[in-house]
């Protein structure tokens, strides 16, 4: 783990327990959903860009905006969800100043939509809190090191549809399905069609298709564990290509990716084994929440995001 994450910060597992039946389910009710007309699906939508929940319709995001850089808007839908059984009367949870434990929105239709990403939604979890351990024993902590910084973690799962329809224009120049950006907070567990598109950038600077194995799971880091580490371990900067031009017909992609933040009041600053005289913190202290919010308003708004970048270097790629 500790190689894998050293080298690239992204990575496959197998043997995760994720339920193949749950995974099925959610693909299912995210094809019944994505297949509903725009104006449909579009009243379902966030009401403000940091509601981190609803429907997203394409063009209205740009992911490279959480980096500064400035393209066309994503070609992209998604439907945001948290967690879905929240405790109004929680201290911690009424304290939190960015409202990222708003209810869900949730659609009339399909039927099955809301069971079938709630149970998707909890098997993540478990599988993240999993893998937050296995962290802190590559990384020679303590094996609950994690446990109090993600207890109330600030977690959203996106499902999310790329879809060249027959007919539709061709992207505009340099406009991606998704834009390049590096994941903000702990790790990402991503389900991903075999399907080309995905590319992440390795340790040799290059874009590097990726297509993840039979019954593999994606992980990748996100910018708050590169912050932890020192850049020991990598924010993988990552995007999804357009299909060829040359290919006709439509074509799709589908993802679920879970995203696992950390508490919004956990402090994130410099492990004490990834800092030395020789190589001094990278990184200021910052407040989990406040990272969160400054990255996703940046694509959301389509403005620059103000959050410190753990890409630095690595925007060269072509």
């Amino acid at each position: 783990m500790d190689r894998a994450c050293r080298d690239v910060g992204f990575l496959q597992v197998v043997g995760h327990g994720f339920p193949q039946s749950v995974l099925d389910a959610t693909l299912a009710a995210m094809d019944e959903f994505f297949a509903l007309p725009l104006a449909v699906k579009a009243a379902w939508a966030s009401p403000s860009p940091d509601v981190n929940r609803g429907y997203a319709a394409e063009r209205t995001e740009g992911l490279s905006y959480s980096l500064g850089l400035e393209q066309p808007p994503d070609l992209f839908e998604a439907f945001n969800i948290g967690p879905d059984d929240i405790d109004r009367a929680d201290p911690v949870i009424a304290a939190d100043p960015h409202n990222f434990f708003v209810a869900n929105i949730w659609p009339d239709e399909p039927a099955g939509f809301r069971p079938a990403l709630v149970a998707h939604f909890e098997a993540a979890t478990a599988l993240a809190r999993r893998l937050t351990g296995i962290f802190a024993t590559a990384l020679a902590l303590e094996p609950d090191f994690f446990v109090d910084k993600v207890d109330h973690s600030t977690t959203t799962m996106r499902t999310i549809n790329y879809e060249r329809r027959a007919g539709s224009p061709p992207p505009l120049p340099d406009q991606m399905r998704m834009g390049a950006h590096t994941d903000y907070g702990i790790c990402t567990v991503l389900h991903a069609d075999p399907v080309p598109g995905l590319q992440i950038v390795g340790p040799d600077g290059a874009w590097h298709d990726v297509v993840p194995q039979p019954g593999a799971l994606l992980i990748n880091l996100g910018d708050l564990l590169a912050e932890w580490t020192n850049d020991r371990w990598r924010s993988t900067l990552h995007r999804v290509v357009p299909p060829p031009s040359e290919a006709d017909g439509s074509a799709r992609r589908r993802s679920v990716a879970f995203f696992f933040d950390g508490n919004y009041d956990a402090v994130v600053e410099c492990l004490p084994s990834c800092c030395s005289a020789d190589n001094p913190p990278r990184y200021p202290p910052v407040r989990a929440g406040d990272h969160l919010l400054a990255k996703l308003l940046g694509p959301r708004t389509l403005s620059a995001s103000t959050a410190t970048s753990t890409a630095s270097g690595r925007l060269t790629a072509g």
